[in-house]
């Protein structure tokens, strides 16, 4: 589990693809405290550590992965948020976060608004009645408040910190975003499922 909130930006050194695509991504973490076997939300997907280096771990995603997320998209370079996953007795500073996208969705529009920067994105249709004003998503990883709601859009206001401290200082319009919806409105839609 994790909280959505970014901890280091690190990026992509390598990618090679043998079966799965084994990532090896640099990190401002100490790797030295980091296990084979860990948990790492890497922009919002929950990947397993596989080896380390002084400076950087690798981990590896399926086929599954890549068509399910915008990993298919990193190039070497690309900029990953990374969050190491919780540890009883930390503070949980922003919600619950599994590290499983929900689905991908697209920037439409990038809107200054005095120091904060207002973001719109795309919304599946099957995803609208889980997103709700006011409630928490995740997007690559960053835990964030829903400013509004439409039946095909959402938004939401990133303050100059969240801008300055994750992979959003370079989002673009057109730009494909990991989303994943609130836990507790996943549990609800499905109660609700099967009480009918």
């Amino acid at each position: 589990m994790f909280t959505g909130i970014i901890t280091d930006v690190g990026s992509i050194a390598t990618l090679e693809k043998n079966g799965d695509t084994k990532i090896k991504i640099t990190t401002a973490f100490d790797t030295e405290n980091i296990e084979i076997g860990a948990s790492i939300a890497c922009s919002g997907v929950c990947l397993t550590v596989t080896d380390k280096g002084d400076d950087w771990f690798a981990a590896e995603a399926s086929d599954e992965t890549l068509s399910c997320t915008n990993l298919g998209a990193w190039r070497e370079g690309s900029p990953v948020n990374l969050e190491r996953a919780l540890k009883m007795g930390d503070e949980l500073g922003g919600h619950v976060v599994a590290g499983h996208v929900d689905a991908v969705v697209t920037l439409t529009n990038l809107e200054p608004i005095g120091d904060s920067t207002k973001l719109t994105f795309s919304l599946p249709s099957d995803y609208a009645a889980l997103v709700a004003a006011k409630g928490s998503v995740t997007l690559d990883g960053v835990s964030l408040t829903v400013n509004a709601v439409g039946d095909d859009f959402f938004t939401v206001n990133i303050i100059s910190h969240t801008k300055a401290n994750t992979s959003f200082k370079y989002l673009k319009v057109g730009q494909e975003i990991n989303m994943e919806i609130d836990v507790l409105a996943r549990y609800v839609a499905r109660m609700n499922e099967v009480a009918k």
